[in-house]
């Protein structure tokens, strides 16, 4: 599975890092039992670890075991092994790792998260309302990120609720940004509403200007 768009900051694992673990398979001498690949997550040398994360990936009771070496991973080419694993098992456990790690403190971190997020548009669509909604203003802009590439037919359903509910002026205008290139004329009435809730922020009046006159041009 490739992602559908990749940060420029952060080389998460896609086409190119499976082409790469195929070219050493030739030179694995570690057996490919389950256990002994879960062991392998904590050896000593991270090209180890990366065999490991990839062959786990025929073994989908091992995201628990992916999820909580993720945790602990400071090379960041096992991290993209085992984003890239997690993102093709895609299953609950995987999600909630994703979502952990999406509230690093860790900018590089956070932005593998999306990226392996955006990957997952079924699996990741029944907690995005709960994202959207979260806390953290920084996750709720976060989560909008994913939105940017999630490919679900909810996305512009989910950003109308955004700038309606959202009193953060910068979650707001991350969404409006967004609606401006997906957005639809269904759209245009809390494009209206959001400008009289924040008259004096000049980005929301020229986001929501530039978002209803590209939702009126297509």
């Amino acid at each position: 599975m490739a992602f559908i768009k990749k940060s420029p900051d952060v080389a998460l694992a896609g086409s190119s890092s499976a082409d790469a673990i195929d070219s050493i398979d030739s030179h694995r001498v570690s057996e490919r039992d389950y256990a002994g690949l879960i062991n392998q997550l904590d050896d000593a040398d991270p090209a180890t670890r990366r065999w490991a994360a990839r062959d786990l990936l025929a073994f989908p009771a091992s995201t628990g075991a992916l999820v909580e070496r993720l945790k602990h991973e400071d090379d960041r080419s096992v991290r993209e092994f085992i984003l890239t694993s997690l993102t093709r098992l895609g299953d609950d456990i995987a999600v909630a790792g994703l979502v952990e790690w999406l509230r690093s403190e860790d900018a590089v971190m956070r932005n593998e998260a999306i990226e392996a997020m955006k990957a997952l548009p079924d699996e990741v669509a029944p907690i995005m309302g709960g994202l959207l909604a979260d806390a953290d203003p920084d996750v709720r802009i976060m989560a909008v990120n994913v939105l940017e590439s999630l490919r679900h037919p909810h996305v512009e359903e989910w950003l109308i609720e955004v700038i309606d509910y959202d009193l953060v002026v910068n979650v707001c205008g991350t969404a409006v940004d967004l609606l401006g290139e997906v957005g639809s004329a269904a759209a245009r009435p809390s494009l209206l509403r959001l400008r009289e809730r924040f008259p004096g922020e000049p980005y929301i009046q020229f986001a929501t200007d530039l978002a209803l006159k590209r939702i009126g041009e297509a």
